[in-house]
């Protein structure tokens, strides 16, 4: 791992809880939609929430 600032890690730890809870959150709603274009569009939301996720956690490695 790079040297990594204390304010930078406290932010991809932010930036990662807030991608976490959103992708659980997309994927609670995708479950509940009734509309296919809804459930749609809350699983790719889900989704890109769950690949930004992934991508920051490359920074902590």
């Amino acid at each position: 791992m790079s040297d990594i600032s204390e304010l930078d890690l406290q932010n991809l730890r932010h930036l990662i809880g807030g991608f976490d809870t959103t992708h659980c959150k997309m994927q609670e709603y995708a479950k509940e939609a009734e509309d296919p274009k809804v459930k749609q569009f809350f699983e790719k939301g889900a989704r890109s929430a769950m690949e930004n996720k992934q991508q920051l956690m490359k920074f902590l490695q």
